[in-house]
């Protein structure tokens, strides 16, 4: 699949030699992409008439550089000017890289480990010891699935109770030897339906809360794509919190937000907006450490480089969280929690009319 993925990159990474590709459809699929799309099918239209291993005519090959240019230049000024809803569509793209083929790329000798001890083992969340750039590490997130088949055995990403008292078990088991803790956050939130409540997945989500306060091992969470309310935070309790440049944070999703506030789905864009929940706006807020740079377009359109950028940034919080000793770490997750949220004093109301109500 990431081979596969790697082959739609020459659009946009500026590759001009049109006698060494097939013509291929980049990946634009999503609403506001369009113009690009029809930008791309031009182009793709031109390749066409290039016979493998036949080599373009000056004037072909001149009008194949132009398109591609122009195709470079819109989706520069497309992607440096998105919308929170747009992200919000990026981050939830279905060929986005997800948590097994990340850790495989990033991560060495990594061995899936099952069950929470309680219950089932809960696919939604996946997990194990693995080698990270000569660390050994427990690494650990939400998983989706790649079609229809996998995403109902991971239940579409979004965890039963019992995944969050599995990656809770996998945390304990990295304290007890001492490694590195690194989750990977992509999820719509908890499983909302009644197998949930009826294994408490609240009391789940809220004791992982509590015990990741005490892990004496460096915590590093990433949210890679979607960031969806309590199911997110229930892995998000570290020392550093990193977010990809196009995923999200947010309490609750911009559909549900725009159900409960205008009654109706069309307002999801203002609601997306208002929640600020993309990685500009949470760093500005100072609740994100920092943000991981995407290739142009989003991390499937070049999930090597995005794997580059990804594993770069985890170390870089590692270095840092591992030179504290234990007991600052702890003390400094527990203060970086509790400054989030500021409150300030309005005015006070006039004083009412004697007799008014």
């Amino acid at each position: 699949m990431i081979r596969a993925l790697g082959k739609v990159r020459f659009l946009l990474a500026g590759r001009g030699a049109a006698d060494r590709l097939p013509p291929v459809m980049p990946i634009f699929s999503l609403p506001f992409e369009k113009p690009l799309l029809l930008l791309a099918q031009e182009i793709n239209t031109l390749r066409a008439k290039v016979a493998p291993p036949g080599v373009p005519g000056p004037e072909l090959a001149a009008d194949i550089a132009r398109k591609e240019a122009e195709l470079r230049h819109a989706a520069e000024l497309l992607y440096a000017n998105l919308s929170a809803w747009e992200r919000v569509q990026i981050a939830r793209h279905p060929l986005r890289p997800n948590i097994v083929e990340t850790l495989g790329a990033i991560c060495d000798d990594f061995v899936e480990l099952h069950g929470d001890r309680h219950f089932a083992d809960d696919q939604a969340v996946y997990g194990g010891l693995a080698t990270f750039r000569g660390r050994r590490i427990v690494a650990m997130g939400t998983r989706k699935g790649r079609d229809t088949k996998s995403n109902l055995a991971c239940n579409f990403g979004c965890p039963f109770p019992e995944g969050y008292r599995k990656a809770l078990r996998l945390m304990k088991l990295a304290d007890k030897f001492a490694l590195p803790v690194v989750t990977l956050i992509d999820t719509a939130g908890a499983f909302p339906g009644i197998e949930g409540e009826e294994r408490h997945v609240a009391e789940a989500i809220a004791v992982n809360l509590r015990e990741m306060f005490g892990l004496s091992v460096p915590v590093v969470s990433v949210v890679s794509g979607e960031g969806g309310s309590g199911g997110a935070l229930a892995l998000g309790v570290c020392d550093r919190l990193l977010m990809a440049q196009y995923a999200y944070y947010s309490v609750i999703s911009p559909e549900g937000c725009a159900a409960i506030l205008w009654k109706d789905r069309a307002y999801v864009a203002d609601a997306a907006k208002a929640l600020k929940l993309t990685a500009d706006d949470l760093k500005a807020l100072g609740l994100v450490d920092g943000i991981l740079p995407e290739p142009l377009g989003g991390a499937h359109n070049d999930p090597a480089a995005w794997f580059r950028s990804l594993a770069d940034g985890i170390d870089r919080a590692l270095s840092q969280v591992e030179a504290l000793p234990a007991e600052e770490r702890k003390r400094q997750r527990y203060a970086r929690f509790r400054a989030m949220g500021v409150f300030t004093e309005g005015a006070a109301p006039p004083p009412m009319a004697a007799g008014g109500e």
